[in-house]
């Protein structure tokens, strides 16, 4: 059996996010005059919505968020979503799995309109049925409401999988009946992925086609 629905996450699965959105997060966080953490920390902020990762790192109040999130847009929205760069191998899975007859959706907690012009951008657009951000930072943020107005908004056949490489991701796809696969890749490691129940976990872009499109689940 092989999964026809594919969902894929963005930052970590189809792009390598981390120098926009770490810029952007220095970028706010100095001008609300805090200090940026580590840059091992700050790779905390890739994956997460950001409100999430705001509370979590610098337990800050909603009104905070708010301005910091605002600052961070500032940045991200004039040039940091242009430092994406495609994984190597991601586009020609695509277009693979896109042959194969199966059904292509992101579902990321990065807002829609700027989940849009990357996928554009970088030439990745053209491969997915459908494309699921979240509204705002906000509100609509959690990966299991993405995921959840995806699989609402596109007409699909099952059996279907989440792939991510966060335990937000696993979280989200489990609260909507679906299994996850990890990809070791982007941000999150083996003991991550693992704790969040990951149904299989992929080492590479090469693995993850071969058990798309040769192993199933």
């Amino acid at each position: 059996m092989l999964y026809k629905t594919i969902l894929f996450d963005l930052d970590g699965t189809l792009t390598k996010s981390d120098p926009g959105i770490i810029h952007a997060a220095c970028y706010a966080l100095e001008r609300m005059g805090l200090t940026p953490p580590p840059p091992e920390r700050m790779l905390r902020f890739v994956g997460p919505p950001l409100v999430v990762s705001l509370k979590d790192v610098f337990q800050m109040n909603d009104e905070d968020c708010r301005q910091a999130v605002a600052l961070f847009q500032e940045y991200y929205n004039g040039q940091g979503w242009r430092e994406n760069q495609v994984y190597p191998g991601i586009p020609e899975l695509l277009s693979d799995l896109r042959r194969a007859g199966r059904t292509l959706m992101v579902a990321t907690s990065k807002p829609d309109a700027i989940s849009h012009q990357i996928l554009e951008h970088f030439g990745l657009a053209e491969y997915f049925h459908h494309i699921q951000g979240a509204f705002q930072y906000e509100s609509h943020c959690q990966k299991a409401a993405v995921i959840q107005k995806a699989l609402a908004d596109c007409p699909y056949e099952g059996p279907a999988v989440m792939v991510g490489d966060r335990e937000n991701d696993c979280a989200g796809a489990r609260e909507n009946g679906l299994p996850t696969i990890g990809v070791l890749y982007g941000y999150g490691d083996r003991a991550e992925l693992e704790a969040a129940g990951a149904a299989v976990i992929a080492e590479d872009v090469s693995h993850l086609g071969r058990i798309l499109l040769e192993e199933g689940p």
